[in-house]
């Protein structure tokens, strides 16, 4: 699901609930990380080993020993050096998209299940023009959730901003424009227009993030490349 909105040279490694990885991963943990969740709930524990037991894949796939994923300023993931990546869980789902550092500048992932926000969430994260241009989406395609599909684009882009940047980005600093793919509903791409100053990339600012998204299997998930310039 993840690895359909992401380049080739991406490797995407996910886990559904259903597969029994969530159940096994926590004794696979390294200890570090281990003591990290040694106070957590048990299905904080689960999450937190399942989404590592996903990195993981996709560290021996790019033929790089697997190793620890701690996080660093804002719970950003901290990966072995040449690569970049983005992890994402939500209840009963896990995943990690990982590549060369040489091959994209940057990347975020997100999934959230599929449905409406809670009230009140869509008028804090959106903007009117965000809003608006939902309101028309959602004349013609109303099985869809825009505001979900809007707000796991705002985390994905998050995701890919930050380890350019080490800044905090606002909801309100992205203007993301959705659009379905031709004559389909439920999967389509993304444009992030920054309402602030870009990161630079290879010495030049980059003002816009793309990506993709879909919305099946009971979830919605979305992907925000950075190609190097």
């Amino acid at each position: 699901m993840i690895e359909e909105l992401l380049p080739r040279t991406v490797v995407a490694v996910e886990t559904h609930g259903d597969d029994g990885l969530h159940e096994t991963a926590e004794a696979l943990l390294f200890p570090e990380e281990a003591e990290r969740v040694a106070r957590a709930v048990p299905k904080r524990r689960r999450e937190y080993a399942a989404v590592r037991a996903c990195a993981r894949r996709a560290m021996e796939k790019l033929g790089v020993a697997p190793q620890p994923v701690l996080t660093g300023e804002r719970g950003a993931p901290r990966w072995p050096e040449g690569l970049a990546g983005s992890m994402t869980h939500c209840d009963g789902y896990a995943a990690a998209a990982l590549v060369r550092a040489s091959d994209l500048a940057s990347l975020g992932i997100d999934a959230e299940p599929r449905g409406p926000l809670p009230d009140g969430v869509l008028a804090s994260v959106a903007l009117p023009a965000e809003v608006q241009r939902l309101r028309l989406l959602a004349s013609g395609h109303p099985e869809v959730p825009w505001d979900r599909v809007l707000f796991s684009a705002k985390e994905s882009v998050y995701k890919a901003w930050f380890p350019l940047t080490g800044r905090w980005l606002d909801f309100a600093e992205a203007d993301i424009d959705l659009r379905p793919d031709a004559g389909e509903a439920t999967r389509g791409t993304l444009r992030a227009e920054l309402l602030v100053a870009g990161p630079r990339v290879d010495g030049r600012t980059v003002q816009a993030f793309e990506g993709r998204w879909t919305v099946r299997r009971g979830l919605v998930a979305t992907a925000v490349t950075v190609p190097h310039t």
